[in-house]
């Protein structure tokens, strides 16, 4: 009898478990579904893998020279335009930097303006905001179980946002990050399953960076994972690191630092997702630790740096690595993150290529963390030698390490890397990935500081100039596991904002100056080039709407490169080095915000 009557509770307990995992597989499946529906473009990455890549090809090599303006939008908002708009069954969902306003805007009539969110935030969230006040984009995840389809937007005052999709109505809301102790929300949501995954900002602050997984449906918090502290803050799984267990394994969250350190000890990850519905594993890099001045913080400062591949459902950390103990030079790793399968050694691999703010190009085995390969994305990158792809090490050059009372000269790249937050593109025919990129290099001398919540936590004064190349950017396209660069081109100004490919032999990316550009993805050859009204810090985006082709991209300078011009600074140390990097900016180009739409 006793049995008899538990085995109901069982089956219901089952039938509940699949039920519920039924409800996240449908979430999932349906959201992957659309992204591969070029027609669409529902993520920032464009899909899981983050190829920023389109089978599209009605705009072509050839047909490219007659591409023209469609349509525009102004977004009514000034500073930097980071990130891009999202595409979803003829509707297109346009974001701003602070105040953080939502757009939705018909297809079928662009004047029409469907619905429009005007969050009221604290005003306070700008003056702690590291290097302007950008935002890089939203998430969308489609109908089901949940409810209504829906927006997420993170808002600048630490605070995350659902949005009904089709009415913009405020679904649910709440407090991700404190800005009293500088922690802000820059990055972009990113949707898995049935959570949405959230970021953290403010390492120049002392902030303690960590991502956490919201429930789509009431934004219940499902788990969080810090970057630094007591294993269980960062979530290790029991077998973390054991394929490559010289990475590090366990107890490093703390005793890598002096005393408490690792409590103000950044590791903030304000950049991109990436994630294997097979493995069922999540990606992203954990950004610099804090303050720069590395005196201030003896150790390798684990798990600052760090490429984190996690389990969806859990956020456990199967792998860890770090790409520069005890970073000296701000090289925060929260860059692009694009997943191919590719052989190596013979056999077909699941793969993660990185490429870093240190200037090089990492690339693993994602479902292991095993290193495949790891090299220069420029020749000039010079305080590395190399990487020992044995034991995962950089091998420094000690003329470019930085210490107390020593001014370090000609370090190359730059605390701005020669990747930045631009969100890349990988042809998988071509098996080339297309990135822009940064050519700066700099001085830097440390000094002391205390900590004060809420207060810059740095401690370094930063000259920045452009590289030996004579420019401040360049574009290129690489293959990762051979580490060959097929073509470059310069740039006069950073590429900041990425690339997209498609499968019309084109790479499409904007300027900072002001121009969105048009090369042949073969070649590297210049095919169509249109000026906007703005610099370009995002990434362009394709989609199809009534069976034609259409490329949008923003139109509004700002960002890091542009705080200079932003905020009409003229000291060269001043935006952390940044002003003096791009004094010429103000020449060629000024303040905008807008959507510019193309289409043959």
């Amino acid at each position: 009898m006793h049995i008899a009557r538990r085995a109901p509770a069982s089956l219901t307990a089952i039938a509940t478990a699949l039920l519920a995992l039924m409800g996240q597989a449908q979430a999932n499946q349906d959201l992957d579904k659309l992204s591969h529906e070029d027609k669409n473009w529902v993520m920032q990455t464009k899909d899981y893998g983050a190829t920023h890549f389109s089978r599209l090809k009605e705009i072509n090599a050839d047909t490219v020279k007659d591409l023209k303006v469609a349509w525009t939008f102004s977004t009514g908002v000034l500073n930097g335009h980071e990130g891009a708009p999202l595409v979803v069954d003829g509707i297109m969902y346009i974001h701003t930097p602070f105040p953080n306003n939502v757009y939705a805007v018909d297809l079928n009539d662009t004047r029409k303006i469907l619905w429009q969110y005007k969050p009221k935030q604290n005003p306070a969230a700008r003056a702690v905001a590291c290097c302007d006040v950008v935002n890089r984009g939203l998430a969308y995840a489609p109908a089901g179980d949940h409810g209504p389809a829906k927006i997420f937007l993170n808002q600048l005052d630490g605070h995350v946002v659902a949005l009904n999709a089709k009415t913009g109505e405020e679904i649910w809301k709440l407090e991700n990050s404190d800005i009293t102790v500088g922690s802000t929300l820059t990055g972009a949501p990113f949707v898995v399953k049935d959570k949405v995954l959230v970021g953290s900002a403010g390492a120049e602050l002392g902030v303690r960076g960590y991502v956490t997984a919201y429930n789509i449906k009431d934004g219940k918090q499902e788990w969080r994972a810090y970057a630094t502290g007591p294993d269980e803050d960062l979530l290790l799984d029991p077998k973390f690191n054991e394929h490559n267990p010289h990475y590090g394994q366990f107890g490093l969250g703390t005793q890598t630092w002096e005393g408490d350190a690792w409590k103000i000890g950044g590791g903030t990850n304000w950049g991109w997702y990436a994630y294997d519905p097979k493995l069922d594993m999540i990606y992203y890099g954990s950004g610099n630790p804090a303050p720069w001045n590395e005196t201030m913080r003896p150790g390798d400062n684990k798990w600052t740096m760090t490429i984190w591949g996690r389990d969806a459902d859990t956020g456990r950390a199967k792998f860890g690595y770090q790409k520069t103990p005890h970073d000296e030079w701000d090289y925060a790793g929260v860059n692009y993150m694009g997943l191919s399968e590719q052989e190596v050694n013979g056999k077909l691999t699941p793969l993660l290529t990185h490429p870093d703010r240190n200037g090089i190009v990492y690339t693993l085995n994602r479902e292991n963390g095993d290193l495949v390969n790891a090299f220069k994305i420029d020749d000039t990158v010079n305080w590395v030698k190399k990487v020992d792809l044995k034991t995962g090490l950089p091998i420094r050059d000690p003329e470019y390490s930085t210490r107390m009372d020593h001014e370090a000269k000609g370090i190359c790249p730059s605390a701005m890397g020669y990747h930045n937050q631009g969100l890349e593109s990988y042809d998988p025919d071509k098996k080339l990935f297309f990135m822009g990129t940064n050519h700066i290099c700099m001085d830097w001398e440390p000094f002391m500081l205390p900590y004060r919540a809420g207060q810059f936590f740095v401690g370094a004064t930063l000259n920045m100039y452009p590289g030996p190349k004579g420019t401040l950017g360049q574009v290129k396209a690489l293959n990762s596991v051979s580490g060959k660069i097929e073509w470059e081109i310069p740039e006069k100004f950073a590429v900041w904002g990425g690339t997209l490919a498609t499968a019309g032999n084109l790479v499409f990316y904007g300027t900072l100056d002001g121009y969105i550009k048009a090369r042949d993805t073969r070649t590297g050859e210049l095919k169509w080039q249109f000026q906007l009204p703005s610099g370009s810090i995002g990434h362009p985006i394709t989609y199809a709407h009534n069976g034609k082709q259409y490329v949008a991209i923003y139109s509004g300078v700002g960002g890091w490169p542009g705080v200079g011009l932003v905020f009409d600074l003229k000291d060269p140390t001043a935006g952390l080095g940044a002003v003096g990097a791009f004094k010429e900016l103000a020449h060629f180009t000024q303040q905008g915000g807008s959507v510019f739409v193309f289409s043959l």
